[in-house]
């Protein structure tokens, strides 16, 4: 089953990628909030959709939960509306790894201190190699993007 939700996560991965792109592209023709905005109004059909024909039922509702776990649903935004801007000046490849790298530095925070009524998972020397990796490897794509631009450019 854990291979099965890795594969999973790398699927929602690569489709963020596409929509990064795709976003990138749409945001720069009318504009990073109208962008943005359609981006939420077709993902809350959608996820209105699933919601009737597929939710089971729980035992609490959205106004039963802890007020601070609805925040989450106020971190979509920023990222969508980064993403489309970062993606029409430094390309698709560097604004997703560093959206990773992002992801993984605060993740390995959550983790280790147990935030969020997260399970505290410990910080390690490996966990430490992992994320000094997605660095340099945000460094080398940034830096041949860079390289072809100014290249392209030149020519």
């Amino acid at each position: 089953m854990d291979i099965l939700m890795i594969f999973l996560a790398v699927i929602g991965g690569a489709v963020l990628s596409m929509q990064a792109a795709i976003g990138g592209k749409l945001g720069s023709c009318v504009g990073v909030f109208r962008c943005a905005f359609l981006t939420f109004s077709v993902g809350a059909l959608v996820t209105a959709l699933l919601i009737f024909f597929f939710e089971q039922k729980h035992a609490l509702t959205l106004l039963d939960v802890p007020k601070w776990q609805l925040l989450g649903a106020f971190c979509g935004v920023p990222y969508i509306v980064i993403m489309v801007v970062a993606v029409q000046r430094i390309g698709a490849a560097v604004a997703t790894v560093a959206v990773i790298f992002g992801q993984l530095a605060m993740s390995m925070l959550i983790d280790n201190f147990g935030w969020l009524g997260n399970e505290a998972i410990p910080f390690s020397m490996t966990r430490l190699g992992a994320v000094i990796c997605l660095g340099i490897a945000l460094y080398f794509i940034y830096s041949s993007s860079k390289a072809s631009t100014e290249l392209a450019t030149e020519t």
